[in-house]
């Protein structure tokens, strides 16, 4: 079960990178034109919240109960947070991807609540940049240190 919920996993982040970048695009580009807030720009931003929900699901059961790092790592968290692996697996990756949750979110609520459709861009270009520059970040890259095939099935 691990493996099929993994390779999910590592091919939804894609949907994930190229929500969040449409919804930034086009954040940054209503705050600078400057545009209207259009109904495509509350789908953008749903979208991009959906899909790291979703995301996060998945992430979450196999952080708690299939991967055998994390339960690896929650026998000897002293252990896990010397091995550099370990801990990015049980502390970092999962720190720093709910907190781009939390910032999706408050993008999105916050750009909703905005009265003014400069003030809705700007919000939504400042919170879904950093929340994507957060999942950018904790994703395991082919070159960093925790390094996963970009797709999962090579």
């Amino acid at each position: 079960m691990y493996l099929p919920v993994l390779v999910l996993h590592s091919l939804l982040r894609w949907l994930v990178l190229l929500a969040g970048l449409l919804a930034v695009v086009r954040a940054i580009t209503g705050m600078v034109g400057p545009r209207p807030w259009t109904p495509t720009d509350s789908r953008s931003g749903r979208l991009f919240v959906l899909s790291i929900d979703v995301q996060t699901l998945i992430g979450l059961v196999l952080y708690g109960v299939l991967s055998p790092i994390t339960k690896g790592a929650f026998e000897d968290m002293a252990v896990a947070m010397r091995d550099s692996t370990l801990r990015f697996w049980a502390v970092e990756h999962v720190v720093m991807m709910l907190v781009a949750l939390v910032l999706a979110h408050v993008g999105r609520a916050r750009s909703r609540g905005a009265v003014a459709d400069a003030v809705r861009h700007r919000r939504a270009a400042i919170f879904f940049t950093l929340a994507l520059v957060l999942v950018f970040m904790a994703m395991p890259w082919p070159w960093a240190r925790e390094a996963r095939p970009l797709f999962p099935f090579r």
